[in-house]
């Protein structure tokens, strides 16, 4: 087990640096912390269909964490309130709260044993900037609305844009984590959302194309 350890540590750091991803050693441990009890629960939880925990650590944690140059670079991105949308076993959410602190993170889902799972990370990590719900998502209706709707698997940006629009806070943004650039999925919304800005990125370990869509409702 100390050699697995090992390993994904050395994994988890080497893809970090290959993305240019600052950890520091408390990120680290919480990071690694999350992905054992995620693949510990994902046999009884079904979580996720990715089963082998070395490609947990490429494909989920690493893959959530490739949108954090883009949050440190943009000095403007100053959205404190940020809500990860159908966020399942807390992807994006969790692993950017961890990196994070400073930013209040909701994590919302409707599935039950998934948003169990939730509570329990959260109690374990201590992560006091982490909020869980467990509703649909045209039933959330936040007190306070969100600076940044982010997906990482919402189904199309015309269901993300329309059924996220009322969580969403006057300037506020939407981020989704897409894979090929969706072209096919602007036109149905172009009418009413306007794409800031479309940003390859770069997820080590992993083939294909992923991109991160920076959209606004149109005034």
């Amino acid at each position: 087990m100390t050699d697995l350890n090992s390993e994904l540590r050395a994994q988890l750091i080497r893809g970090a640096t290959e993305m240019s991803v600052a950890l520091s050693e408390s990120q680290i441990e919480k990071l690694l912390a999350y992905v054992r009890e995620f693949e510990k629960w994902n046999k009884a939880y079904n979580l996720s269909a990715v089963r082998d925990i070395r490609q947990m650590v490429a494909r989920h944690l690493l893959d959530s964490l490739s949108v954090v140059p883009w949050f440190t670079a943009k000095k403007n991105f100053s959205a404190t309130r940020i809500i990860d949308v159908g966020t399942g076993g807390g992807l994006p959410g969790i692993p950017l709260a961890i990196m994070f602190p400073e930013k209040q993170f909701t994590l919302l889902d409707s599935n039950g044993k998934k948003t169990r799972f939730l509570f329990h990370v959260k109690t374990l990590l201590g992560l006091t900037n982490v909020t869980v719900e467990n509703r649909r998502v045209e039933e959330f209706q936040p007190e306070q609305k969100f600076d940044a709707v982010i997906s990482r698997a919402f189904a199309s940006l015309q269901d993300m844009t329309d059924g996220c629009a009322h969580m969403l806070a006057q300037g506020g943004i939407f981020l989704a984590m897409k894979g090929i650039f969706p072209q096919d999925e602007l036109a149905p919304i172009a009418d009413k959302i306007e794409l800031l800005e479309s940003v390859k990125l770069l997820v080590a370990e992993t083939d294909g194309e992923r991109h991160l869509l920076v959209l606004q409702p149109k005034q």
